[in-house]
């Protein structure tokens, strides 16, 4: 070990560029290609790649002097880090195959689990031809409908981190704009090409008949699995999309049209704008539902412009509540699907969960709370169907390395340990935080915090070190959480005297 370490930091600055300079600058690598996997939390597998000794010995670096933000990415000390900090940590061989990934939708055979999402990332036959080509297991095509979709620009706005990411998406997009011909003419061609890969038909109709017919369409011409629109957030028009989701009778009726017109397995997609999601489940169960999708998007301002009092996005002076997408909804996204899956009325149904996932790690999560599928958007929409690579690598890896053959033996392993409420939980012991040293830079930011914002547990000494009180301290742990350098720990417990 030298002294190396991999921190968010060393990547925040990287670019992630299309034919990335850097490795066209690199002889040994791909450097942009471990950059990302330590991005996606996926740097065990790049240091399989990569292996224990670093091809950055002895050389000048070219590839920082390409990168595009040149002096910024330190590019060297990532690829170093991961040979000689993360391939030491290695406990198993690296996965011979994806075989662990193979799971089912309601019958039908996925070669993993993860799915794109319906959205403008799955609506024409190139996109999904080539989001199948990257890796995906199947596409839930962009919502098909009989509307007069005409879209508004710009329709998309975001909340950004400090890195100027996107943490949150909002869009006041709505379905495809392609006619119900064309699309099934784009089922039928990607059925030909890509005979492995599932199909999902997103539908939407205007009434009995249409949702019936729309149905039926799908599956004549290639879809494996029917997805029922009951969440769209933005439709022109009252009683559609999310209308419908809110109101539990109208979910049964239009899945029970749905279910007639059609006999492959159907998913009613649910809308998260509602205090619990269990009686549209519920619902949709009655009325012939194989499984359920969720969540949808939640309505949303994103921001307001101080100078034109118009939120985003502006359009020609007007704006409008919007879905709100990204990373920032995935714990709202958990909530729902763990509800979903504690509900006994769904036992044996599929849950399909969505709701910013970026890398495996949210994708497991979504898995241990009742997801046996998994869909993403936004995250393609910022970097593309390549983070398909990391997802399925990154995965596939924790499977072996926990033992396990498929995420079947991991759906719903959470839900025993969750309750809906606080009240089961124990309240007799405090877990005091605990200060790593050689961390800490003395910024007092812990200190700040306990005072400000906790139980005045905390000071400074003259050597900016920080003292706890345990008279004091209640084991909240917020200084563990705004500790800039992850320089605290949770510690050593007390048991709490009653009185």
């Amino acid at each position: 070990m030298t002294g190396v370490s991999l921190t968010d930091r060393d990547v925040i600055n990287c670019a992630f560029c299309k034919d990335a300079p850097c490795n066209m600058a690199c002889d040994k690598t791909e450097p942009a290609d471990i950059i990302r996997s330590v991005r996606f939390k996926n740097e065990k597998t790049a240091a399989y790649r990569l292996g224990k000794v670093s091809p950055c010995t002895e050389c000048d670096a070219p590839c920082e002097r390409a990168c595009v933000r040149s002096g910024m990415v330190p590019v060297r000390k990532i690829v170093t880090g991961v040979c000689e900090v993360v391939y030491p940590s290695l406990e198993t061989d690296r996965p011979e195959d994806e075989c662990r990934l193979e799971t089912e939708l309601c019958g039908v055979r996925l070669e993993n689990p993860f799915l794109l999402s319906s959205s403008v990332v799955a609506s024409t036959y190139d996109m999904c031809a080539r989001a199948f080509e990257a890796g995906w297991a199947g596409a839930c095509f962009k919502t098909i409908c009989s509307f007069d979709i005409h879209e508004c620009s710009p329709r998309f706005s975001a909340v950004k981190g400090p890195d100027g990411s996107i943490a949150g998406f909002k869009n006041i997009e709505q379905l495809s704009d392609h006619s119900v011909e064309e699309n099934m003419e784009i089922f039928r061609r990607l059925k030909a090409d890509y005979p492995s890969k599932v199909i999902i038909a997103s539908i939407m109709g205007k009434d009995d008949a249409e949702w019936e017919s729309l149905s039926r369409l799908c599956e004549e011409n290639g879809a494996d699995v029917i997805e029922l629109n009951f969440s769209c957030p933005n439709m022109a028009d009252e009683g559609l999309g999310s209308d419908i989701g809110q109101i539990p009778e109208l979910v049964e009726r239009f899945t029970r049209c749905a279910r007639r017109g059609a006999k492959i397995p159907i998913l009613a997609k649910l809308t998260p704008n509602v205090a619990s999601m269990a009686p549209a489940a519920e619902a949709a169960v009655r009325g012939g539902a194989d499984g359920i999708a969720a969540i949808n998007t939640i309505k949303s301002i994103t921001g307001v412009n101080p100078h034109t009092y118009v939120a985003a996005p502006a359009v020609h002076g007007m704006s409008a509540f919007g879905g709100y997408s990204g990373n920032a909804v995935k714990p709202i996204a958990l909530r729902f699907i763990a509800e979903l899956g504690s509900n006994p009325v769904l036992k044996g149904k599929h849950i399909s969960g969505m709701g910013g996932v970026e890398n495996w790690c949210d994708a497991l999560e979504f898995i241990l709370l009742g997801a046996g599928s998994v869909q993403v958007t936004t995250a393609v929409m910022q970097y593309g169907y390549r983070i398909i690579d990391d997802l399925k690598s990154g995965l596939n890896l924790y499977l072996k390395e926990k033992g396990l053959n498929s995420i079947s033996e991991l759906t719903g392993a959470s839900l025993e340990s969750l309750s809906p409420t606080t009240d089961p939980l124990e309240r007799d012991t405090v877990v005091f935080p605990k200060f790593i040293r050689e961390k800490c830079i003395g910024c007092g930011r812990c200190v700040i915090s306990c005072a400000d914002g906790g139980h005045q547990a905390l000071t400074l000494n003259e050597n900016r070190i920080p003292v706890l009180n345990g008279n004091k301290c209640v084991g909240c742990h917020l200084c563990v959480l705004v500790c800039p350098q992850n320089a605290v720990i949770p510690g050593r417990k007390r048991i709490v005297k009653k009185v």
